[in-house]
């Protein structure tokens, strides 16, 4: 159906155009044209669009038959092959100049993630993963950390939630989890959160309202890296509802909080 091989060797040089179309916008990043995309806190830059409709181009080029969902455009062709797109995650950061923002691309297979990479383009930080054969960081097998308690972790979690407008928002859960860790960190991304995740810069990583463009790469990645993606109670059924990664070793713990705190608040 279609050579793996291949894929992956177009994966990394699209992914790679993308990046450094992010960087061309970026130098004029004061006049980009933004737009709301639902509520005054969910945007849309031209890059966005820009650099999706590049890779939109792109791929069906070379595999015109094959089916995308990407962030801006949605869901296009039915086909057994379908690459899942989100061609700047972390629009915020990048809007403000901050360098934690991301290019994510997956591809998956008769519903199979195969593929992944994850470009951080100002940090020029490519992680990539095939379906078990490991997660690479700039070409460096890299593993999750070897934190066992949670107390001694750095996690990171993110508030699209509150982006949406919704009622059941992630802050109540960020209170209960806070003192219970090490430190937090945030970056804006969730793609390149999952990847830090994997690569032991972070220990763990949970966000609620999520969707499968946002995550898709960055699962795989972590999942190549040795950690563990679940839903909040440890199954596989999360999208768009929730996402839990970490490195595995302290998942049972970051369960056993969001479980506390979920049954006081029902």
């Amino acid at each position: 159906m279609i050579n793996l091989n291949d894929a992956q060797a177009f994966l990394r040089d699209i992914i790679k155009e993308a990046g450094a179309l992010t960087l061309q916008y970026r130098e004029n990043i004061k006049t980009l044209r933004v737009e709301q995309k639902g509520t005054d806190k969910d945007l849309v830059t031209e890059a966005d669009q820009a650099v999706e409709s590049m890779l939109r181009q792109r791929i069906l080029e070379r595999y015109p038959d094959h089916a995308i969902l990407g962030e801006e455009e949605g869901e296009s062709g039915a086909h057994a092959c379908r690459w899942i797109i989100d061609p700047i995650d972390g629009t915020i950061s990048y809007l403000h100049g901050q360098y934690q923002y991301s290019v994510s691309i997956a591809l998956e297979v008769n519903g199979h993630l195969e593929l992944a990479a994850v470009l951080a383009p100002a940090l020029d930080d490519l992680y990539t993963a095939r379906r078990g054969q490991g997660a690479f960081l700039n070409g460096v097998q890299m593993r999750v950390s070897n934190t066992t308690v949670l107390g001694d972790g750095v996690l990171s979690t993110g508030f699209a939630c509150i982006r949406a407008g919704l009622s059941e928002t992630n802050l109540p859960l960020f209170c209960s989890m806070m003192p219970r860790i090490r430190d937090i960190r945030r970056g804006g991304s969730a793609a390149l959160d999952l990847c830090m995740v994997a690569s032991g810069q972070l220990d763990g990583y949970w966000e609620k309202h999520i969707n499968l463009y946002d995550i898709a790469a960055g699962m795989l990645i972590l999942k190549e890296a040795g950690g563990r993606v679940s839903d909040y109670r440890g199954g596989d059924d999360f999208l768009p509802q929730e996402i839990l990664g970490t490195n595995g070793l302290i998942h049972r713990e970051c369960m056993d909080v969001i479980k506390s705190f979920i049954k006081t608040e029902t």
